[in-house]
C-alpha cells in the first residue's frame, strides 16, 4: 500500500505541473466534440466505462480486443552500429500503455504543415500507418472521469500545405487492381478478422516531424506515405486506436521501412516495454553487442516478425519443442496453439502450489488459474523461460496475471489457447528493450526498465550465472514492480528527451489518473 500511495502522490504532482504549464487537450487541438453516441456528456469513450483493473471482466475485455485486433489475411536512445543517430517522434520517445484505449501502447505523432498532433497506437503486427481523415464515422475526443475533455485532431489533406495524394502508379500502392487509372488516388482498406473492424480510405503523403533520439534533438522532417482513413468501423469506434494506428511491420508501407529507404536510419527500430506501462521507441536503434538475438523466419506472403522457439522451460524443467511465433506489440497476452500450449500450461499446472480455479461461467480467457487465500500476502509460481533458435534464452518476466474480484483472488498463467498462429504478446515482452532489426534479419532483446539505457535487474528470474535455474519465483500480489532486492524501481528525472511537459504528457496523465481513480 505504501508503494501505491507514493505512486498516486507522484501523479498528483504531475497533474499539478500539467495544470501549471498547459491547458487540457493536445496543444494545437481545437476541434469541437462530435461523436456517434446520443449523450454529449458521456463522450466517445468515457474512461469510467471500463471494468475494474484486475477483474474478470478486465481480462476478458483484453482478450476480446486481442481477438479483434488481428489483420485479416496475415498471421500475426541507443547508438547504431553506423554513424547515424536514431530518430524518434518530435515530442519525445515516450510511449504509454493505455488500458482505457484498447490495452495498446500509444505515442504522440506530429504530422503536416502546420503540424498537428495525433495519439496513435503502435503495432508491430501491421504495416500501414493511418489516421482518421475528413471522416464523420470516427472518434473526435474522449471524456475522462474528472469531466475534462481530451480532443483529437482529424487529419485533412486540404489543411496541410505539404500534403499530396499518392497515385495508383506508386510502388507503395498495393491496390492497383482497384484503380480506374494510374493517376487515380490509391485506395486502401485494412480489414480485421472479426467484429467488422476496418479502416478504409486513400493513401496520402505528408511530412512526419521527428528528432534525433539524443540530447541534441535535431529535427528531421521526412515525407512519408500513410492512410487517410475516411471510414473506420468496429473497434476503432469503441476505443481501440481511436486516433490512428502506427504500423511498424515488415512491409515497404511501414514507416520504419520508409525511413530506411530514404537513408535516414538503419533498417531497424526498438520498442521498450516497461513494467509500469511506460515505454520508449527509437527508429534506427540496432541494439548492442551483448543483447540476445534470434533470426526472423520471414514468409514471402504477408511477412511478420516471426521467430523460432526451440525449447520451453517451466520450473527449471526443459522440454525440446520447436515452433514459430510472432512478436506482436498489438497483442496483450501470449497466444499458443498445440502442442506448445499444452506443454507450457500442463507443466505449469503440475508445479503450481495453489488450488486450481475452475468455473464454467468465468469470463476469464485463461484456462490455468489458481486461488489465493484472502490473507495470503505472497505466493510462488513456476518460472517460465524460452530458448530461441540460435541458443539464446528469453527469460519471461511476466508469465502470470493477478486477477481479483469481490470474493476471490487468483493468479493465472497469462497464456491463451490459440486457434491459429502463435503470438508472443506484450506480457512476455515486459521488461525488455526489443530490437526489430530488419537489416540483419534478427530480433534482439535486452533487459531494461525503459527509463535509462543501461540494463537493469528487474526480473523475477535473472539470467543465471550457471546452469542452475530457480524452479519458482515468489511475488507479492500487491507489489509486482520490484527488483531482486524487493525495493521499488524509481524513474530518474530525465530520459525521454522531452525537456518540458508537453500537452500530450498532460493528457496522458489525465487518462492515467482518471483510470486510477476508479480502480
Amino acid at each position: 500500500m505504501a508503494e501505491a500511495n507514493c505512486f498516486n502522490s507522484l501523479y498528483v504532482l504531475l497533474m499539478l505541473l500539467c495544470c501549471a504549464t498547459c491547458s487540457y487537450g493536445f496543444g494545437t487541438f481545437g476541434f469541437s466534440i462530435h461523436h456517434r453516441f446520443s449523450d454529449p456528456v458521456k463522450g466517445i469513450m468515457a474512461v469510467d466505462d471500463l471494468p475494474d483493473k484486475g477483474s474478470f471482466s478486465y481480462y476478458s475485455a483484453m482478450a476480446h480486443r486481442d481477438r479483434v485486433f488481428h489483420v485479416h489475411g496475415r498471421g500475426r536512445g541507443l547508438a547504431t552500429e553506423s554513424d547515424q543517430t536514431p530518430l524518434t517522434f518530435e515530442y519525445g520517445n515516450d510511449t504509454y500503455r493505455l488500458n482505457s484505449l484498447g490495452f495498446l501502447y500509444y505515442a504522440n505523432v506530429s504530422l503536416g504543415t502546420p503540424a498537428l498532433s495525433y495519439l496513435v497506437a503502435l503495432d508491430t503486427g501491421s504495416d500501414l500507418f493511418w489516421l482518421p481523415c475528413d471522416c464523420t464515422s470516427c472518434v473526435h475526443g474522449l471524456n475522462t472521469t474528472t469531466g475534462q475533455v481530451i480532443e483529437f485532431n482529424i487529419y485533412s489533406p486540404n489543411a496541410s500545405s505539404t500534403s499530396s495524394k499518392v497515385t495508383c502508379n506508386s510502388s507503395l500502392c498495393e491496390s492497383q487492381n482497384q484503380c480506374p487509372s494510374t493517376t487515380s488516388n490509391c485506395p486502401y482498406q485494412v480489414r480485421y478478422i472479426s467484429e467488422g473492424t476496418s479502416s478504409t480510405g486513400t493513401l496520402v503523403e505528408d511530412v512526419l516531424h521527428l528528432i534525433t533520439n539524443d540530447d541534441n534533438s535535431k529535427p528531421f522532417n521526412p515525407r512519408i506515405t500513410f492512410g487517410c482513413g475516411r471510414v473506420q468501423t468496429g473497434s476503432f469506434l469503441d476505443g481501440a486506436a481511436p486516433n490512428g494506428l502506427f504500423g511498424l511491420g515488415v512491409a515497404n508501407q511501414s514507416v520504419p521501412s520508409i525511413l530506411a529507404s530514404q537513408g535516414l536510419i538503419p533498417n531497424s527500430f526498438s520498442m521498450c516495454f516497461g513494467n509500469d506501462g511506460v515505454g520508449r521507441i527509437s527508429f534506427g536503434d540496432q541494439g548492442n553487442s551483448g543483447q540476445g538475438e534470434t533470426p526472423f523466419s520471414l514468409r514471402q506472403s504477408h511477412p511478420t516478425y516471426n521467430v523460432t522457439v526451440t525449447k520451453i522451460e517451466v520450473g527449471g524443467s526443459a522440454s525440446d519443442l520447436e515452433f514459430t511465433a510472432i512478436f506482436d506489440s498489438g497483442t496483450s497476452f501470449t497466444y499458443l496453439n498445440d502442442p506448445a500450449y499444452t506443454q507450457i500450461s500442463e507443466s505449469f499446472n503440475n508445479l503450481a502450489q495453489e488450488k486450481r480455479f475452475t468455473s464454467e461461467s468465468s469470463q476469464l480467457p485463461f484456462d490455468y488459474c489458481y486461488v489465493l487465500s484472502l490473507n495470503q500476502s505472497n505466493f510462488s509460481y513456476p518460472v517460465v523461460n524460452l530458448t530461441m533458435k540460435g541458443g539464446n534464452p528469453f527469460y519471461v518476466n511476466e508469465p502470470i496475471v493477478v486477477v481479483s474480484a469481490e470474493d476471490i483472488s487468483l493468479y493465472c498463467l497469462g497464456v491463451v489457447k490459440s486457434d491459429d498462429v502463435n503470438i508472443i504478446g506484450q506480457n512476455f515482452m515486459t521488461g525488455y528493450n526489443m530490437v526489430f532489426n530488419r537489416e540483419k534479419n534478427v530480433l534482439g532483446w535486452t533487459p531494461s526498465n525503459c527509463y535509462n539505457e543501461s540494463s537493469t535487474s528487474i526480473f523475477p528470474v535473472s539470467p543465471p550465472t550457471n546452469s542452475a535455474v530457480p524452479p519458482a519465483t515468489a511475488v507479492n500480489p500487491e507489489a509486482r514492480t520490484s527488483n531482486s532486492n524487493n525495493t521499488p524501481i524509481s524513474a530518474p528525472t530525465t530520459g525521454s528527451h522531452s525537456p518540458n511537459l508537453h500537452p500530450f504528457t498532460c493528457a496522458i496523465m489525465m487518462l492515467l489518473v482518471s483510470f486510477l481513480a476508479v480502480v
